[in-house]
């Protein structure tokens, strides 16, 4: 049974409603009134103190609002904040104790505190290389990915990427090996307790932690305001075939902290783990990882691993040793403007009780691989675009070292012909080839969001050290995508490359089915 009484009258300005922040995260502020229903998505939020609007609501249920920092606020977890109600009607119920869930629903809609987004994607594909003097190769290959935020409105999120290949056996080749590969890179299930509070399990890359690679097993992360911490207990997928291997046993910990404002945005992550191979260890050490995002004009990135444990000829020692050092630096001076920096070092990952007989041999050789990268990215005039780039890599004793350099024009849309032309050419320097690549690539609309076509040219040579002759390669090549419908993608692509005697034919073919969940309400 209910009992209703319903009235309407109109709301005086200058009346306002009360509220408290309950959670605040890197992208959103939860806040607590005894109702909402006064309150629209849009609507601002005041600080109770200076009667400065604050927050814009994003969503709502019942008695809590999802909101956005607006003009750089400064909030906390407790702060008071006031909503100002506007003139306009306002409908009052008034019901017994003994109403229940199922009737209030039908007076009054929720605004859900979670919304369901769902993304997929599903590709076929197959790799035809035809040869005139070597053997025909061919393979196929799949990939699913899926992404179900919130599934039903729920705290419950699902995410997925599967890959499968298969690989046609040589005719008539007498060596055994595998052909079928199945991998599954990320399968997981998240349950979020609350806006601060959430627990993955399954087999899934940590964003704060990307060096670690995927983890299977349970990670578990709170915030406190802008800070967090998190905890990570499982597997290492195992490194010949990425299945669950549980010998490969690790656990860690990290904390970091989020800043954001209008002007700056930045993440900063210090952990550490130890993994594992039965019950020895076999790596030990802290990780740091750090991006940051400055008047949306500089991007900064750097990421280091620092090994806290060896174990030689049965001796173990704890002695440090900086495995992987990577920084990188984005500048955007205008939008005609943008220039790249990175460096990187990294040394072999020594996993002490896997690589038992390879230890000695790994550390005599246990050079550093470094590498600087600059980009460079003018746009001179409107659809005129240049850009040149230079990496280089090498060691302390000067072996594996390489020398690239890279440049290209572009014009995106031709006078009278229209689409899209590009010019490029590349150089590249080792210790045994250097490479030039010459390459021209023209693409446009043949008809309208339907079809589009892309055709290219690529001129390499190729000069060994030791050799008095060198290599000249073309490739003659052309792409078509076809749009079947607004998520069904067709494309198939052709290569003609010949050197000396020989004509080597590529055909790929893709078919890619895109999907979206409706929106629940």
């Amino acid at each position: 049974m209910i009992v209703a009484s319903i009235g309407v009258h109109g709301q005086g300005a200058g009346e306002s409603l009360s509220g408290e922040v309950s959670f605040v995260t890197s992208n959103n502020v939860y806040v607590k009134f005894n109702s909402t229903d006064q309150i629209n998505i849009g609507d601002t939020l005041d600080l109770s103190n200076n009667s400065t609007a604050c927050l814009i609501v994003k969503s709502k249920s019942s008695t809590s609002i999802v909101c956005s920092i607006i003009d750089n606020c400064e909030l906390n977890k407790g702060d008071k904040v006031s909503y100002q109600i506007k003139n306009k009607a306002i409908v009052l119920v008034a019901l017994e104790e003994d109403v229940n869930d199922n009737n209030i629903s039908q007076i009054d809609e929720v605004e859900p505190l979670y919304k369901e987004k769902i993304k997929g994607r599903l590709s076929v594909s197959s790799y035809n290389n035809i040869a005139s003097k070597r053997d025909n190769r061919y393979r196929i290959m799949s990939r699913f990915s899926l992404n179900a935020s919130h599934i039903n409105n729920s705290k419950f999120s699902f995410e997925t990427y599967l890959n499968y290949r298969y690989k046609f056996p040589v005719a008539e080749s007498t060596v055994s090996q595998e052909n079928s590969f199945f991998r599954i890179y990320n399968l997981a299930i998240r349950y979020d307790a609350d806006p601060t509070l959430s627990f993955t399990l399954g087999r899934k890359i940590n964003s704060k932690a990307w060096s670690l690679g995927a983890i299977d097993g349970l990670q578990v992360e709170k915030f406190f305001g802008k800070s967090y911490v998190g905890a990570i207990v499982g597997f290492r997928p195992d490194i010949y075939d990425y299945s669950l291997n549980s010998n490969l046993f690790e656990y860690g910990a990290y904390v970091g902290r989020v800043t954001r404002s209008d002007n700056v945005y930045s993440e900063a992550t210090l952990g550490y783990i130890e993994q594992k191979n039965g019950s020895q260890i076999d790596r030990r050490y802290t990780f740091f990882q750090f991006s940051s995002t400055l008047f949306r004009k500089l991007n900064l990135f750097s990421s280091a691993e620092l090994d806290l444990y060896s174990k030689v000829n049965g001796e173990t020692s704890n002695d440090p040793r900086l495995t992987n050092l990577y920084a990188s630096a984005r500048y955007r001076f205008s939008r005609k403007f943008d220039l790249f920096i990175s460096y990187d070092s990294r040394k072999r990952i020594i996993y002490y009780e896997t690589f038992q007989s390879e230890i000695e041999r790994m550390l005599d050789d246990d050079l550093a691989r470094q590498g600087i990268r600059a980009r460079l990215n003018i746009r001179p005039i409107k659809y005129v675009t240049f850009g040149l780039s230079y990496s280089k890599r090498f060691e302390s004793d000067n072996q594996n070292k390489s020398d690239n350099i890279y440049g290209y024009a572009s014009l995106s849309k031709i006078p009278k012909v229209g689409g899209r032309l590009s010019i490029s050419y590349n150089i590249n320097k080792s210790n045994y080839l250097e490479s030039r690549v010459l390459s021209f690539r023209h693409s446009r609309t043949l008809i309208k969001s339907k079809l589009n076509a892309e055709f290219y040219y690529r001129l390499v040579d190729y000069v060994y050290t030791n050799s008095v002759s060198d290599l000249k390669q073309n490739y003659f090549g052309a792409n078509f995508s076809y749009n079947i419908s607004r998520r069904l993608l067709f494309s198939i692509s052709g290569e003609l490359s010949t050197f000396n005697t020989e004509n080597n034919y590529r055909i790929y073919a893709k078919i890619v089915k895109r999907f979206y969940g409706k929106e629940k309400k």
